[in-house]
């Protein structure tokens, strides 16, 4: 499936190498103010070409909108939104037409299809997110304009690097001020630093990026298969290269009592609060009104110089040294298109909640 959501529903479509990548969003609802400029900046976040610490491809990642929107409002119709591709370059990956990359997709596409684009991945490639961050850059404006939302990411970890935030606390201006996406400023730096030390190397290294959404409403998320925090789960593993999800205390609760880890309510001036947040925002997968609070693994880049043993697709033995254009560390890209998948989750479940009250 290339569908996401159930009422606020996006598509996104193209390959890596293809002529345009793009979204198509059908459920969006009418006469909310679409600010292209908002959508550009959260593009601009996650295009590529950034520093020395990314890929080297250039793209300036210019969203047109085709449909959906007039006037600077949503028309209620589909919007359907593209960026070309203007710094493809599929000859670069003509070494890799025959060979599987290890712990990549090719192997598994080309079982599951009988074909694959081995032009820098298709499908598979993190290009196909411009769909995902700009259909999540709509949905973040309507819950900042409606409800108050604010959802941010930043990274929390590289390899054995682990950075010192406050997520109650946090803002974007120390998340962008950082080379990495990461708040905290002297462990940004050895971030950096490590990064670019195994990208000299010809290797890659893996993370975790954290989110919080604060002034989240409170009731979103259905019971038993469309909890929140499941479609959350679900929406985050559908990213490239990711591992691992987990909200509020996580994997950590299990060295917790009941009586350590629950979260005790308290009355704050006729609004229920809990005084602290184990669940990360959610009870019985349902919002609480509490920050939520998440973070998401991802693996090292898969496609790295370093000389790997695997098989051609004639099942030959042979040694890949790969070369292109890829980042030697996919997580300050991808601060961006998580906060983007958590705003898409948000904003169908609130969509869904409405309906509930009419």
């Amino acid at each position: 499936m290339n569908t996401f959501g159930h009422l606020f529903r996006i598509t996104t479509w193209g390959e890596s190498h293809g002529g345009a990548i793009g979204v198509v969003i059908d459920g969006c609802p009418p006469r909310l103010k679409i600010d292209i400029e908002v959508i550009q900046a959260e593009l601009d976040r996650r295009r590529p070409g950034q520093s020395h610490l990314t890929t080297s491809r250039q793209e300036g990642d210019e969203v047109q909108i085709l449909s959906g929107v007039f006037e600077g409002q949503s028309l209620g119709t589909p919007i359907s939104m593209l960026v070309w591709n203007k710094d493809a370059k599929p000859s670069a990956y003509e070494h890799l037409k025959d060979v599987y990359r290890p712990s990549h997709a090719d192997f598994t596409y080309q079982q599951k299809y009988g074909i694959r684009n081995w032009q820098g991945g298709g499908r598979a490639s993190a290009r196909e997110t411009i769909g995902r961050v700009a259909a999540g850059a709509i949905a973040k404006q309507i819950l900042r304009e409606q409800e108050g939302t604010e959802i941010l990411a930043y990274v929390k970890q590289i390899h054995t690097i682990i950075a010192d935030v406050d997520s109650d606390t946090v803002t974007l201006d120390e998340i962008e001020s950082s080379l990495v996406r990461c708040p905290d400023a002297t462990t940004s730096e050895q971030m950096a630093e490590h990064i670019d030390q195994v990208r000299r190397d010809g290797d890659s290294l893996g993370g975790i990026i954290e989110s919080v959404s604060r002034n989240v409403p409170v009731g979103l998320g259905e019971p038993v298969f469309d909890k929140l925090k499941a479609d959350l789960a679900k929406a985050m593993m559908s990213l490239p290269a990711t591992m691992g999800f987990q909200i509020g205390s996580g994997f950590g609760s299990v060295m917790s009592t009941g009586s350590q880890h629950n979260d005790p309510f308290y009355n704050d001036h006729g609004r229920t609060r809990t005084r602290t947040n184990n669940s990360g925002g959610t009870q019985g997968g349902i919002s609480n009104g509490e920050n939520l609070l998440l973070q998401v693994a991802f693996k090292p880049t898969a496609t790295i110089r370093k000389a790997q043993e695997t098989v051609d697709i004639h099942g030959n033995s042979v040694t890949l040294s790969a070369h292109g254009r890829h980042d030697p560390c996919v997580l300050p890209r991808a601060v961006p298109i998580v906060e983007a998948m958590v705003a898409l989750v948000l904003v169908d479940h609130l969509l869904r909640q409405r309906v509930k009250s009419l």
